[in-house]
């Protein structure tokens, strides 16, 4: 049985879609009061399993995917499972300044008592598996990005953000059969001035994939379609696994002349090009 959080209906009924496992009737209500209450009473008393689905974008949606896990329990369900296709506070994985909290322990922590077992997609940092009391796996989506990619691109590059997130270049590169792989070169000169170059890669001319795990704010990332752009560069695509788009972040990507946007569907948004079921179908 598959059962969704609000805000993952459409990643729910993929996943139901992929695996042929039922998709539950859950409800989504609130009081007058404020409080939220989410209900499965579509779960049949001793389900084998059930999969909460739920990206924790809100502190609400935190909320609604502990009451999930508590409703699946209290429907009688065997097995439970939880997977985050976007796990909220995931990047704040240790504590910057003394007396903050280390706000991915406390969720993960919180999560791990209602569950047998996790499955997060493509975390930020990698690190938070740890802070899991259950077994946790973790499912690499980037090469779901490839799938939205026009077939004829040229010579293309695919740029990750940083060093350290060559791998996921190198998953979408991989799964769209050619191009190579680089990454940007990023000098910090102050708390807010960031300056970035794309290596040591000649753009001008070639078709440019830059891929991210998450696109938040979309500061960096629009600063890098620019200097591309004035390199030359056919044209800039950006993916993204969690197209999370805070603020204003897709209207700073349009105006650096981005030639398209792609995300996957662990947050549902206007950009979401492709699913993740088919990769965490394999994992459950």
């Amino acid at each position: 049985m598959i059962v969704p959080g609000s805000n993952s209906q459409a990643l729910g009924a993929a996943l139901a879609a992929e695996t042929g496992y039922p998709l539950a009737d859950v409800r989504y209500e609130r009081f007058p009061d404020g409080e939220r209450m989410a209900s499965t009473p579509g779960i049949d008393s001793g389900v084998d399993r059930a999969v909460v689905v739920a990206s924790t974008t809100t502190d609400a949606a935190h909320v609604e995917l502990l009451q999930l896990q508590d409703a699946a329990r209290e429907a009688g369900a065997d097995e439970l499972v939880t997977v985050l296709p976007y796990m909220g506070y995931g990047r704040q994985e240790r504590a910057f300044e003394h007396g903050q909290p280390v706000s991915a322990r406390a969720v993960a922590r919180a999560v791990s008592t209602g569950t047998d077992r996790v499955v997060l997609v493509n975390p930020h940092e990698a690190s938070v598996t740890d802070f899991f009391d259950a077994p946790c796996s973790v499912v690499d989506a980037a090469p779901r990005l490839a799938d939205p990619l026009p077939p004829d691109l040229e010579e293309p590059l695919f740029l990750s953000p940083d060093a350290g997130a060559v791998a996921i270049a190198e998953s979408t590169r991989d799964a769209y059969g050619r191009g190579d792989v680089d990454y940007f070169e990023k000098v910090r000169h102050s708390g807010t001035e960031v300056e970035v170059t794309p290596g040591d890669a000649d753009v001008s001319g070639r078709d440019v994939v830059v891929v991210d795990d998450i696109v938040a704010t979309g500061t960096t990332m629009s600063e890098s379609v620019g200097v591309l752009a004035d390199r030359g560069a056919a044209g800039v695509y950006v993916t993204c696994v969690h197209p999370l788009f805070a603020r204003n972040a897709r209207s700073k990507l349009e105006r650096a002349g981005v030639s398209a946007i792609y995300g996957t569907d662990t947050i549902e948004r206007d950009v979401t090009a492709t699913s993740v079921a088919p990769a965490v179908a394999d994992a459950l």
